[in-house]
């Protein structure tokens, strides 16, 4: 992963001075991620993928004023957030921030049962919660890192992650031992 981190900044670098293939290398690498935790967020495979298309032209004209090319996916994450929140904007502009943003497709198929508890106890998570633990388990981000992507204190983003485990571990007992039962 070091390794990776260090062709990403040299990448980032190499984009910084105008090479379009250096990006377009890092979009390569970062699309299905973005693509996945937007398709997560809002529930549409077309949204999401109308969302990332706009987070990666948004990155690349807003590539020279990264200071830290090191912190490229979190940066990347937080314009796909905020391409997310403005999306609901959009659609709702009388409206709050809600969950529907966050909604979980209802009528997806699955190809396993298991897959469905878990998508069935993430859409029971808080929204803030579910965003944080997408972050952290599905991404693979640091606290530090999801704290910068969603704005808050990495304090608050450990609360939401363990809070969210934890409620995952109660909602999912019950398949976890309908599973053992099995074998």
């Amino acid at each position: 992963m070091i390794f990776r981190d260090v062709e990403d900044r040299d990448l980032v670098l190499s984009a910084q001075q105008g090479n379009v293939d250096a990006y377009n290398t890092l979009v390569s690498r970062w699309e299905k991620r973005v693509y996945n935790y937007l398709f997560r967020l809002s529930g549409s495979s077309e949204d999401a993928f109308d969302l990332s298309q706009e987070a990666f032209l948004k990155a690349y004209q807003s590539l020279r004023r990264l200071e830290d090319p090191g912190r490229f996916g979190g940066w990347l994450f937080r314009i796909a957030h905020n391409e997310a929140i403005s999306l609901h904007r959009k659609a709702r502009p009388e409206a709050e921030l809600n969950e529907s943003i966050y909604a979980l497709p209802s009528q997806r198929m699955a190809p396993v049962e298991i897959s469905l508890a878990v998508e069935t106890a993430l859409a029971k998570l808080s929204p803030d919660q579910r965003e944080a633990v997408l972050l952290k388990v599905y991404q693979g981000f640091k606290f530090e890192e999801i704290s910068e992507i969603l704005g808050c204190p990495a304090s608050t983003i450990k609360s939401r992650v363990y809070t969210g485990l934890e409620m995952l571990k109660e909602l999912l007992a019950p398949v976890a031992g309908r599973r053992e039962d099995r074998t």
